[in-house]
Order: structure tokens, then C-alpha cells, then sequence
């Protein structure tokens, strides 16, 4: 908590009981999405830090039953955008349209207006159509003929994105990648859970028999919870630290903004609250330096071309840049 954060914060009681409704999230999603708990975490740490998720995957390992397992656990809308070259950017936002019969104009809300909204194939949408979410992951809101219009809480995107050699792609700007708080994949099902996958074939869609968890006004408290977590200046610092590292690597051309930086610490403070701690330590930071910065990082073409990937990178920052001490005890 900086000095100028008014918010009290969070208390080791308050911690409790914010780690046990995390795992009743997670473990009702993980009815739907089975074997993948790791991006169930991510999703839902991504939705409590008020941030987005990118999931570049294959088609049909779950990406859309993971957006609707979400909605349905929080008690929350939840719309379907499938991005298409001739997708323009009023299919996204809305538009607004002149009625007849009161002579004003109105403004049709788009699919953007819900609380969780899966951006499929997000990447074979033109590029000015991708512009279309940028002030709406970033500030909440959608300004049509300079009227601000606001989707409200909780919001969260969940864009997935094909493989760039795929046919038919436009790789996302970096300005478009650095509004994504973080970046995974779900992957193909282990053994175990594919088996029960194809025991269940009869249940075609297992987010339709979830019950609701919470409500989303409850979740907006748990984010507000969240972000009154004690960060350690020490902590702080070795975040820059990081940070500053990706700045001068040789074989990376653009490093970790301030951006990627607030949005790691935003992102510590949910999953140790997450682990039922009120305070950040260094190894929460480690547990998501890849899914929040590995996508925000450019390499050099020639390193690139060479075999040089951002995560072996980042790894090897991580190596280099030694943690701080962890106190015996942390001040709340």
C-alpha cells in the first residue's frame, strides 16, 4: 500500500477468507475446465486485478467453455464476439442510430457491454477493428460520437488467439498486447482428464450445470480487497529491477513498460490473497513474471531469427536479478 493509498488494508482475517471463496471459484470452473487449474488461477487472478487475458491456443481445447464456466461462477453476463476480417469496429462497440418516431438518436449497445466477453481469434480481425477494444480494456468505457458510455464491473476480456503462422492473421501491435494483463495457454487435456472429458460426452456444455459462486458486485469487493494488499518497498523495487533488466538485454528490442510493471504488482497483490496472505513476497512476483511479461517483451529480428525466445529470456533475468531478503514479519 503506497502512502497515498487511503484504503485500509487488507487485514490477515479479511485474507482468509479471500483465499477460501478463491478456491470455490476456482474449483467450480475446474468442473467445466477439467485438468487445467493453473489457468483457472490465472483467469480469476486476472478478473480480480480488474485486468484481461490473453489465451493463445488451438481451436477446441476450451477456450470458450473457460469464458462461460467464469460467467457462470460469478453470476455474470457473458457475450461471444468471433472475430472476422469483415468484422468492423461498431460490431464490437455498438452504434448509434437515428429513431423515427422520438427523433433522437440512440445508441444500441455491442456485445463489448458484458461482463465477460470472449474475443475469439482475436487476431484475424483487422487491425483497426482491434483498436476498437483498446480504450475499453483499458478505461472501461466506450465513447461513440464523444458520448463516454460505460460497461461497468466486473469486466473482463478474454481474447484468444491463433498461432500467427496460422493463414489469415494480423499480429497484434504491442500497444494492443500491453492492455492484456497477462498471456497463457490452456493447452491439450493431460490423460486423466481426457478420459473424463469423453466419459461426459453426453453433457455438451458443462458450464450450463454450474451454479453460481458469488455475485459480481461481490466480486468487485474481493478486487478492491485485493488491491489493498501490503506491497514491501523492498518488493517494489526488485519489480523495477526486473523491469529495468528487459530494458537492456541484447537480444530484447522493447522491454517491460510501466504498464507491465504496475500490472505485475496489481496482479501479486491478488494471488497472495489468493494464498491467504495480506503482503506480497518475492516469489509472487516470480509466479507470474512469465504470464504478465513474456508477451509485453519485442525481441531483436536478428536474436528472434537466431531461436531467442522472450520466456528463456525472462527466465534468465529472473536468475540474475536477486530477490529481496523475505522479512521474518510484515507490517499490515
Amino acid at each position: 500500500m503506497t502512502a497515498t493509498d487511503t484504503r485500509a488494508a487488507l487485514t490477515a482475517e479479511q485474507a482468509g477468507w479471500f483465499a477460501d471463496t478463491f478456491e470455490r471459484l476456482v474449483g467450480n470452473v475446474s468442473q467445466a475446465v477439467l485438468g487445467k487449474p493453473h489457468v483457472v488461477r490465472l483467469a480469476f487472478t486476472c478478473l480480480l486485478s480488474n485486468g484481461h487475458l490473453l489465451l493463445e491456443d488451438y481451436p477446441g481445447t476450451g477456450k470458450t467453455s473457460l469464458a462461460r464456466a467464469l460467467a457462470a461462477t460469478v453470476q455474470a453476463t457473458h457475450s461471444r464476439i468471433q472475430f472476422t476480417p469483415d468484422l468492423l469496429p461498431s460490431d464490437v462497440t455498438g452504434v448509434t442510430i437515428f429513431d423515427q418516431e422520438s427523433h433522437q438518436f440512440q445508441f444500441h449497445k455491442g456485445p463489448i457491454f458484458a461482463s465477460v466477453v470472449l474475443a475469439d481469434e482475436i487476431n484475424r480481425a483487422s487491425p483497426k477493428t482491434q483498436s476498437a477494444l483498446l480504450e475499453v480494456m483499458e478505461e472501461g468505457r466506450v465513447t461513440i460520437d464523444g458520448i463516454p458510455h460505460e460497461v461497468g464491473r466486473p469486466f473482463i476480456v478474454l481474447a484468444t488467439q491463433n498461432p500467427i503462422e496460422q493463414a489469415g492473421t494480423y499480429r497484434l501491435p504491442e500497444a494492443q498486447l500491453d492492455r492484456f494483463l497477462m498471456r497463457s495457454s490452456i493447452g491439450y487435456p493431460d490423460t486423466d482428464a481426457t478420459v473424463a472429458i469423453l466419459a461426459g460426452s453426453a453433457i455438451r456444455d458443462r458450464s450450463a450445470t454450474l451454479s453460481p459462486v458469488i455475485t459480481g458486485s461481490a466480486v468487485v469487493d474481493m478486487a478492491d480487497l485485493a488491491a489493498t494488499v501490503y506491497v514491501d518497498p523492498a518488493v517494489l523495487s526488485y519489480v523495477t529491477q526486473i523491469a529495468e533488466a528487459t530494458r537492456r538485454a541484447p537480444e530484447i528490442a522493447l522491454g517491460v513498460s510501466v504498464r507491465g510493471a504496475l500490472g505485475l504488482v496489481r496482479a501479486a497483490k491478488t494471488w497472495a490473497a489468493s494464498q491467504g496472505r495480506h503482503y506480497v513476497i518475492p516469489d509472487d512476483v516470480k509466479a507470474l513474471a512469465e504470464p504478465v511479461l513474456a508477451h509485453r517483451l519485442v525481441l531483436d529480428a536478428e536474436a528472434e531469427f537466431e531461436g531467442a525466445e522472450a520466456g528463456t529470456s525472462l527466465t534468465r533475468i529472473l536468475a540474475e536479478v536477486a530477490p529481496p531478503a523475505q522479512r521474518a514479519s510484515v507490517t499490515s
